[in-house]
């Protein structure tokens, strides 16, 4: 897996609910090397934090490979790297593979696999289209966010290199079908709950749903 783009957004501006929201869902490839810090990318735009940043959401990771499923579904847009609202976009990031707790050297950095993104409002501005949202779920390959275990720079052309596998984990596909799905998988509900690479708000409202 090889850095692809290293993204950066400005705040923006959009009117949702006839209400003005600042966003930093435009992001735009940068040419220098991004700093991932402990709770968010140094120079990006973290506005709500309620719902982005923070230990558990410091940088968002969105693959290459699923940009062509998406440019064929929406032709009309400007495409760039970015377009989902990563930081990181990557090359054969595959979340049917990769493991919540998974750890990894990227670059300066080391990082750790936390939990799938959540679409909102945003991404449905962004494309012009609150469609997307249930489409974007019904996907099943949202990208990942990621905990920072070591601080540092990286850049296009690095690797995520694996240091650790999560044992007894669940992927990030099982994880994010685990959060839409009404039946919810009992076993898969378990390693969620039992693996602090989440939050343990989200696994608290997981362990609800156990019989």
């Amino acid at each position: 897996m090889k850095i692809i783009a290293t993204n950066l957004a400005k705040p923006t501006t959009i009117i949702w609910n006839k209400k003005e929201v600042v966003t930093g869902i435009y992001k735009t490839p940068t040419a220098s090397p991004i700093f991932l810090g402990k709770t968010d990318v140094d120079n990006d735009e973290v506005t709500d934090r309620k719902y982005h940043g923070g230990l558990f959401k410091a940088c968002y990771l969105f693959s290459e490979k699923h940009y062509d499923y998406w440019k064929e579904r929406y032709p009309d847009l400007e495409w760039n790297w970015g377009m989902f609202g990563e930081n990181l976009t990557v090359s054969n990031f595959d979340e049917s593979e990769i493991y919540v707790g998974n750890i990894y050297k990227i670059g300066d950095a080391l990082v750790q696999i936390t939990q799938p993104r959540e679409p909102c409002f945003k991404l449905g501005v962004k494309f012009n289209d609150q469609n997307i949202l249930k489409a974007f779920i019904d996907y099943g390959f949202p990208g990942s966010y990621i905990r920072i275990l070591k601080e540092g720079f990286v850049k296009v052309g690095d690797h995520m290199v694996l240091q650790e596998e999560a044992k007894n984990s669940l992927t990030i596909a099982q994880m994010y079908q685990l959060l839409y799905a009404k039946e919810k998988d009992q076993d898969l509900l378990k390693r969620a709950i039992e693996n602090d690479a989440l939050p343990e708000k989200k696994r608290n409202k997981l362990a609800a749903y156990l019989k």
